[in-house]
């Protein structure tokens, strides 16, 4: 089992950043590759993207390219995902999301998610 604990939601204005942080805990956590999603209201889950469990491998959806980045620090067991350039439609919840084997994109394909955190994005 791996809990995940996802953080660094908030408001900022367009144009802004915000750093989010997904903390795991449970037997191999680092092994697990890592994912983000969000959710906006009414809408589907959308990829953001997603880091290998060694972090040599990222890949990421079309809203993140350019202005995202994904990283990792296995040794704190936690994955980050770094937003420049916020625009008002990144607003949404966030999660991260793990499992096991090679990246993948789709939301079925994770076997562990976070609770969500809130990112709002003001013109």
């Amino acid at each position: 089992q791996v809990q995940l604990v996802e953080s660094g939601g908030g408001l900022v204005q367009a144009g802004g950043s915000l750093r989010l942080s997904c903390a795991a805990s449970g037997r191999t956590a680092s092994s697990y590759a890592t994912g983000w999603f969000r959710q906006a209201p009414g809408k589907e889950r959308e990829f953001v993207g997603a880091i290998s469990w060694s972090g040599k491998s990222t890949y990421y959806g079309d809203s993140a390219k350019g202005r995202f980045t994904i990283s990792r620090d296995n040794a704190k067991n936690t994955v980050y995902l770094q937003m420049n350039s916020l625009k008002p439609e990144d607003t949404a919840v966030y999660y991260c999301a793990a499992k096991t084997g090679n990246i993948r994109v789709r939301p079925y394909e994770y076997d562990y998610w976070g609770q969500g955190t809130q990112v709002t994005v003001s013109s």
